[in-house]
């Protein structure tokens, strides 16, 4: 899973600065009947799994949490913490984001509360492995990580449960969830996102979209099985709306489809994409091409659609900042996109993405003059690497 800082990236402009104003968006129509069913929650198990992160004592994460871990940590085991410290450095060898991947393995089971997830833990071959395994996020050796790290992280859970946890969520939310929940479910209503991202996917998705209110997921908005994703509860109307816009997208093509394949084989030729994998902050993920190209696809999607609903953040103003401006594949995108007219008409992306492969609008030329555009840069300033310590 990929790390996105949403707060960084989206929380920056208030609402009324962003109706109708990026890159002359106009809001969509409503429909007569919402086909977008919202459903939504809290979660103590994923707040759990995604607790682990600052647990590990990551400062990209702890800086969000010092106030909790200063009253949960005194009890919980140093041995705990050097076994959390050796899984998430296991799994960054293995260039997975400890916390997301472990919602999604477990999304495939019952994650209401803590003792779900030692329950799945241990009969994970029975109830994880079969959705996981018909997920889209499969692959036989993250099941393989998973079940050698299963010993380890059965008992930071079981350390996790002794010192208290599911008691320290409840005295830090209260009833702040369910308040949340009442007035998100309110305010969604209406707001027709699984439309929007029909007509530009090219295929048909589920009604529902699920949202697990989160207390411990900053500064993450993470997709998970099903047409289901995490956020936090403090987050504003407007940011979840345009994580339900993005997270649902994934994936947003058949990474194996050969249309897919070939336009791979155009953007590995780029010599500023393949710079941008290679020496970016690997902090925010997307340690391959493959996976960029995953990202930032869907985040040109989510861009047009969010235009439409009224919630976007101005484009260029989005990806200059959002991680060091790595971003550029999706301004590029965005602009090709934009420019077609892709919007208004709809269409399959698959299909378009190969179309715009075989024209050579893929190619660097194309790409970057696009993201110049979008962005307000020079092309030869479309990037830069982050200063190194």
């Amino acid at each position: 899973m990929n790390r996105r800082d949403c707060l960084s990236a989206l929380l920056t402009l208030p609402l009324a600065a962003t109706l109708g104003c990026a890159s002359g968006g106009t809001r969509a129509p409503a429909a007569a009947t919402p086909r977008t069913r919202w459903k939504v929650a809290g979660s103590e198990g994923m707040d759990a799994l995604c607790f682990l992160n600052p647990l590990s004592g990551d400062s990209f994460y702890t800086r969000y949490y010092a106030e909790e871990l200063a009253r949960f940590t005194p009890g919980f085991s140093t041995d705990a913490v050097t076994t959390l410290q050796q899984l998430k450095e296991s799994s960054k060898a293995q260039n997975r984001l400890m916390g997301p991947f472990l919602c999604v393995v477990f999304s495939a089971g019952p994650t209401a509360t803590l003792e779900d997830l030692r329950g799945s833990l241990a009969s994970a071959e029975a109830q994880l492995l079969p959705g996981f395994r018909a997920s889209p996020y499969w692959e036989p050796e993250a099941w393989d990580w998973f079940l050698t790290a299963r010993p380890a992280l059965a008992r930071v859970l079981e350390a996790m449960a002794a010192s208290g946890f599911p008691s320290l969520r409840r005295d830090v939310l209260g009833d702040s969830a369910e308040q949340r929940a009442a007035a998100l479910r309110q305010r969604l209503a209406g707001v027709d996102v699984i439309a929007e991202q029909e007509r530009l996917l090219g295929h048909p998705l589920q009604e529902d979209i699920t949202i697990d209110l989160l207390h411990f997921s900053k500064p993450h908005g993470i997709k998970v099985i099903g047409q289901r994703f995490l956020t936090h509860l403090s987050y504003p109307d407007e940011l979840v709306i345009r994580n339900a816009a993005h997270e649902i997208l994934h994936p947003p093509f058949d990474a194996k489809h050969p249309t897919i394949r070939a336009a791979m084989e155009v953007l590995h030729r780029d010599p500023l994409l393949t710079r941008i994998v290679a020496d970016h902050d690997p902090s925010f993920g997307y340690t391959t091409l493959e996976g960029l190209f995953d990202e930032d696809t869907a985040e040109a999607l989510e861009q047009l659609i969010t235009e439409r609903l009224g919630v976007a953040v101005p484009a260029g103003e989005r990806w200059r900042r959002a991680d060091d401006g790595m971003h550029v594949l999706a301004a590029g995108l965005y602009g090709l996109l934009k420019a077609d007219g892709f919007e208004r008409t709809g269409g399959a992306i698959q299909e378009w993405l190969g179309k715009a492969a075989r024209e050579g609008r893929l190619e660097p030329a194309s790409l970057h003059a696009s993201a110049a555009s979008v962005l307000e840069l020079p092309p030869e300033r479309l990037w830069a690497p982050p200063a190194k310590p």
